[in-house]
């Protein structure tokens, strides 16, 4: 192996790690999570029974519509996909 093959390698391997080291510092500084769990409560319990996700997203429209009984902020990200980002 000569020289110049040994010094990109070593160059490849540095360059591997501060990437990798790059990537850890980001995810260690990611924010918490902030977003609200499906309740657990009497209206709720329902759809933490439902498998699929997107029918049990159907009926949430129903309370969380402009009209419903809990409408949702008017800045609340897209409103057809619920359980994308509230867990159950």
């Amino acid at each position: 192996m000569t020289n110049h093959s040994k010094n990109k390698k070593l160059l490849l391997n540095i360059g591997f790690a501060v990437i990798g080291i790059a990537i850890v510092a980001f995810l260690l500084n990611a924010p918490d999570e902030t977003t609200s769990f499906l309740p657990k409560d009497e209206i709720h319990i329902a759809f933490h029974a439902i498998e699929s996700k997107k029918e049990a997203e159907k009926s949430c429209i129903d309370c969380h519509s402009e009209t419903g009984v809990a409408p949702l902020p008017e800045k609340h990200p897209p409103k057809y996909r619920c359980l994308f980002c509230h867990k159950r």
